[in-house]
């Protein structure tokens, strides 16, 4: 695999990323939920912002917001050297593909810390307007400065829901159960198969079962 491939790969996943993130900013209010498939009632969209990490997490406050993004930022430049690294000594293509995926995943998530705040309007729930972005006529300006932008998500899939836990069940019982209940975007989504996927098949990326032509010469030595 070559350097030019894993940047075609993380510009299509940018590209699918964005869109649909633009998408939704432009096109649901905040918390407006769909579902685009009847057949399917656990696949949904459910429009909200994120200010942190993957899957709700954050630091606190606005200095939390910037160390955030400029962590994503030196993430995103090491990103690139390490790819760039792993690439020039022959590491197994699954295991750079799997890398690629959570480099364009940070750039993904980078991309609405940095500019989103400066693009969009606010989004509120289910106020008289949708949210504009800057190209349209009648942007009424940003909603928050540079680096603290709202990272947007909106996948949910409420496999099981309505359900109550049974009363015996420690520290839980009687509470209501929902699976699976993160809201997320595809970046998150690259993020964590490229991490689940290394985990999964680290002895064929790195093992000893590897043929040896499938191991960079510095790597022979890991069992």
């Amino acid at each position: 695999m070559k350097f030019r491939h894993a940047i075609v790969l993380t510009l299509l996943i940018l590209m699918i990323d964005q869109l649909i993130k633009i998408y939704v900013k432009t096109h649901f209010y905040m918390g407006e939920e769909k579902i685009p498939f009847t057949f399917l009632p656990w696949f949904r969209f459910h429009f909200i912002e994120n200010e942190g990490m993957a899957y709700g997490w954050k630091l606190a406050g606005s200095w939390g917001k910037i160390a955030l993004t400029s962590f994503r930022l030196v993430a995103v430049f090491f990103g690139t050297y390490y790819i760039m690294s792993i690439i020039k000594k022959n590491y197994h293509i699954g295991y750079v593909i799997c890398v690629t995926h959570i480099y364009a995943g940070a750039i993904g998530n980078l991309i609405d810390s940095l500019f989103y705040g400066l693009s969009f309007e606010f989004s509120d729930a289910y106020a008289q307007n949708l949210a504009k972005g800057f190209w349209q006529d009648g942007f009424m300006g940003g909603y928050e400065s540079i680096m603290h932008g709202r990272v947007v998500d909106m996948f949910y899939f409420p496999v099981i829901h309505d359900v109550t836990l049974p009363s015996w069940i420690p520290i839980w019982g009687g509470e209501p159960f929902e699976f699976f209940r993160p809201v997320f975007n595809l970046a998150d989504a690259s993020i964590s198969m490229g991490l689940i996927c290394i985990l999964i098949f680290q002895k064929k990326f790195f093992g000893s079962n590897v043929s040896a032509s499938d191991i960079p010469s510095d790597q022979h030595h890991i069992n």
